[in-house]
């Protein structure tokens, strides 16, 4: 490597045990330049982040930022030499003020007291750079929405003179327009010189931001260059170390009888007198913006939250408005939460205890627990959904977040629902986890299952659904055959409430 280069990596290694987890990864960065960090999960790039971050030492290589050697293990010392990072899981403090948020832990003060104006100015002018109010100062962190708040995030950077600034998947929990508005921002930092590491398993959105790419897998450097020369094609291939023919399996459709009928069901207070059925054999999309009341309905139809009012008929049998799961499961509805870390599984618990303990009856006999026969089912769930793990006596939190999601599906999979409830599935999940999980539902749907399909990415609710039905402000807009929708006609419907 030449020594113009912003960031140099050079020969980094990184094991634990005996499981390599970096081999011999090197790449430059350029000022103004954006690259994209590809591969799927488990293939280091965490690891990589966490060691330009200071917040892991590699075991052998060298970082250089700025012509000098960046010595690991103080985020501090990284921080201060011009490296921020922004996570998918944002690090605010919803109580605090945007200023307070901008300058946490960069506090300017003397003698004891913080200097508020010199603290004022500075938090003022990174807002102006992104392009936003100084009025958001004063507002309390937790009144933004989700967007707002990621610009909070890239503001602090700015006000800690960022030369260098990693973006976790930015854009999972970003509406399409909250999403938009971020690309123009970044631009506009790119322009101004500032480095960017976006990592991101939306290829559509790589293309859109970013100019090179570096490619991971197992660890090893799989390929990088400029994205202008690659194919999508070429790039799933680098990151899968297999070709992925299709992302989306062909399927025709073969939806059957009605099997789950919603009637006038309100919340409290969202979902607001929503009316559909899903058939048998169905794949259902259910498309909106974040907010407007999706979440709502498939936790109404757990048993998450309580409904107000309506009537939920699953096989011609009214359930009961409840607000315990357990019902919903032994009536056969199984559901994949949104939110994997807090709500979708017991992180400190096995991954044979995430997939069996909501459905011991296979393994329970006069009131004692055949451990021997549920590791077997629980080994036999882990070839069937290829999930990696180095055993199943692992708590959660060590798998990778695509790992994760097929422990939750293997989970629904064991407790033998006949309705699946799938809460945005594909967040956070790699390219190679989602073909598989599009197959799944393939198969699922061939098997007669009903599947409930809620996605802020509406070109993957296209490629797999049988219809698709809009939801806005809580009530439902349009429900229409897939075949008869657009995506700009799904997003124009979303955002106005209303059909053309």
């Amino acid at each position: 490597m030449t020594s113009h280069h912003l960031l140099e990596v050079a020969h980094l290694h990184k094991r634990y045990a005996s499981n390599i987890v970096l081999a011999d990864v090197s790449f430059s960065l350029d000022r103004g330049e954006v690259l994209a960090l590809l591969g799927e999960n488990g293939a280091g790039k965490s690891t990589l982040i966490k060691i330009l971050t200071g917040a892991v030492n590699p075991d052998q290589g060298t970082v250089t930022l700025d012509h000098e050697i960046l010595h690991s293990g103080d985020t501090a010392l990284s921080r201060q030499r011009g490296i921020s990072v922004v996570y998918q899981e944002l690090s605010l403090c919803p109580h605090l003020s945007v200023e307070d948020n901008i300058l946490l832990g960069r506090e300017h003060h003397r003698w004891g007291f913080l200097n508020r104006k010199s603290q004022r100015q500075i938090a003022a002018d990174a807002l102006s750079t992104l392009g936003q109010p100084i009025e958001w100062l004063d507002r309390p962190v937790q009144t933004l929405s989700v967007g707002q708040k990621q610009l909070v995030e890239i503001a602090r950077a700015i006000a800690q003179q960022a030369k260098i600034l990693i973006l976790d998947e930015p854009t999972s929990s970003l509406t399409a327009e909250d999403a938009q508005h971020l690309f123009a921002v970044l631009r506009r930092l790119q322009q101004q010189g500032l480095a960017i590491i976006y990592i991101s398993h939306f290829l559509e959105e790589v293309r859109s931001i970013c100019s090179t790419y570096l490619v991971l897998r197992d660890g090893a450097v799989a390929g990088r260059g400029q994205l202008e020369n690659s194919s999508q094609r070429e790039l799933l291939r680098m990151m899968a170390g297999r070709d992925i023919e299709q992302l989306y399996p062909p399927r025709h459709s073969q939806s059957g009888k009605d099997r789950l009928h919603i009637s006038q069901l309100s919340g409290n207070p969202l979902p607001s007198n929503i009316s559909l059925n899903a058939k048998r054999g169905e794949i259902l999309g259910i498309a909106g913006l974040v907010g407007a009341g999706r979440t709502e309905m498939l936790r109404c139809l757990f048993g998450l939250d309580r409904y107000i009012s309506g009537q939920i008929t699953l096989d011609h049998q009214t359930l009961p408005s409840t607000t315990h799961p357990r019902q919903r499961i032994q009536a056969g509805i199984a559901m994949i939460s949104e939110d994997r870390k807090q709500e979708g599984l017991a992180q400190s618990l096995s991954i044979t205890d995430n997939m069996t303990l909501s459905h011991l009856a296979p393994f329970s006999r006069f009131g004692w627990l055949d451990e021997k026969s549920r590791e077997h089912a629980a080994a036999e769930l882990q070839i069937k959904f290829f999930i990696k793990a180095a055993s199943l006596d692992a708590p959660i939190w060590t798998l990778s977040g695509g790992n994760q999601q097929k422990v939750a599906l293997a989970r629904a999979l064991h407790q033998q629902g006949t309705v699946w409830l799938l809460d945005e599935p594909t967040r956070g999940i790699d390219i190679g986890t989602k073909a598989e999980l599009y197959r799944w539902m393939a198969d699922l749907a061939a098997q007669g299952h009903t599947l409930i399909f809620v996605s802020s990415y509406f070109q993957e609710l296209l490629a797999t659904c049988d219809r698709i039905a809009v939801i806005s402000r809580g009530n439902l807009v349009a429900l229409r055959p897939t075949e008869q929708w657009t995506e700009q006609e799904l997003l124009s419907t979303a955002m106005q409430g209303t059909t053309d």
